[in-house]
């Protein structure tokens, strides 16, 4: 599938259709919910390592796999509210990161390095 595909598809199942503005219900609801979605991937990736000795089984490497398709539906309707498609989203990331390899600053911290 397409990412705009999936994002054409994603916004069927999104009950706030227009956001206006960051403190819109629809965009608050998205950004909190990317961050449980990311934190569950995290706790599950934790639960492994823990439990699994960081072993990954078909059934718990499924379980985070489920986990990261409910980030991916978040990402897909914050990046339409703001009026750009998943496919914009993911190339102008690969042009920033092409970016900085090319300039040697792959590594490190800072948005604008």
């Amino acid at each position: 599938m397409e990412l705009n595909e999936y994002q054409k598809k994603a916004a069927e199942t999104d009950h706030f259709t227009e956001v206006h503005d960051l403190m819109a219900p629809g965009m608050l609801e998205k950004v909190l919910g990317l961050a449980g979605e990311a934190g569950e991937v995290a706790d599950d990736v934790k639960k492994v390592i823990r439990d699994e000795e960081g072993q990954l089984t078909d059934e718990n490497r499924e379980v985070i796999a489920k986990e990261l398709g409910d980030v991916l539906w978040y990402i897909a309707g914050i990046s339409r509210y703001l009026g750009y498609s998943l496919e914009e989203i993911a190339e102008m990331n690969i042009e920033k990161l092409q970016s900085r390899k090319e300039r040697g600053v792959i590594s490190g911290s800072g948005d604008n390095r």
